[in-house]
């Protein structure tokens, strides 16, 4: 891999950056980079590791520009740092707990030549039996966030999706997002003050307002250990999700429909809560206290 060369397509010269972010992922990253074929400029992120991820990607791919956080920046600010530095006409987010399939960010970069209306595109993800993966969906409407916190199990398919052929959505996962450089100067960079979790919805939402379609694109897969990247364990994504569903509303909601998804959030808390108690679960006590007080704010 050689940072300075560039792909070629049938559509000209391409030049592709993918831009990795990683936190105590060592393994994972390490398979990620292993899998990543072509001359793309690669770029590593390193949110403060403390598994020697950053020391096993200067010995064993020097090629690899590596960026090192002191602490964890989060996700948005972090993946800004790489797409500030990038080099190329084409910007490939990528989570470390991902496995590309054959040239896939060549694929991506090439719909987008193709298609110079789509500013975003993500592709097919596999779960790593094979399975699909869903991977893209609606914005968080009232509606959606509704789907979201009391029927997903059973409506699944409304909040998130995989789709047999190209179409446009409203967001795709930022496990594999790419973007075209044009996008960050007209929709700007991603909003750092999400750390985790809505941030790519967010970044969507502000593509198509910047005139830009969205596109999930099945013509190319790569694998995610869905969760892989996350050390957390359940928490964290719940809690992150009710902070990021209240930031996205208070940036680009009235606050009318502010109001009444604090009403849902609060609802889906206290009745999680009081699952809890009657089943002496202490998970969903602690984390649903915690979830209501976000919503306090």
């Amino acid at each position: 891999m050689e940072t300075k060369k560039i792909n070629k397509s049938v559509s000209g010269e391409m030049k592709i950056s993918i831009i990795i972010l990683s936190w105590n992922t060592k393994s994972l990253l390490h398979d990620c980079l292993k899998s990543l074929k072509g001359n793309n400029e690669i770029i590593v992120v390193d949110n403060g590791s403390t598994d020697g991820s950053p020391q096993m990607v200067q010995k064993e791919f020097p090629e690899v520009k590596l960026i090192k956080n002191l602490k964890n920046l989060g996700f948005g600010a972090a993946n800004n740092q790489g797409m500030k530095v990038a080099q190329g006409d084409y910007l490939l987010l990528l989570n470390s707990d991902t496995v590309v399939k054959g040239d896939a960010p060549l694929k991506m970069a090439t719909f987008l030549t193709k298609n110079p209306q789509v500013g975003a595109v993500g592709c097919r993800l596999l779960n790593p039996d094979g399975s699909l993966q869903p991977s893209a969906g609606p914005f968080p409407s009232l509606g959606v966030a509704f789907v979201m916190l009391f029927w997903e199990h059973w409506l699944k398919n409304l909040v998130r999706s995989s789709f047999a052929q190209a179409k446009e959505v409203d967001w795709v996962m930022g496990a594999a997002l790419m973007v075209r450089r044009e996008v960050i100067k007209k929709a700007e960079l991603m909003d750092e003050g999400i750390f985790m979790y809505m941030d790519e919805v967010e970044w969507c939402y502000r593509i198509k307002k910047a005139g830009f379609k969205v596109f999930f694109y099945p013509g190319t897969e790569i694998t995610h250990l869905f969760g892989g990247s996350s050390k957390t364990g359940r928490q964290a994504p719940i809690l992150n999700i009710y902070r990021g569903l209240i930031y996205f509303y208070q940036k680009h909601y009235s606050a009318n429909q502010l109001k009444i998804l604090k009403f849902m959030l609060k609802l889906k808390a206290g009745g999680a809560w009081l699952l809890g108690k009657i089943t002496g679960n202490p998970y969903l006590i602690k984390t649903y206290v915690q979830a209501f007080q976000i919503t306090r704010g």
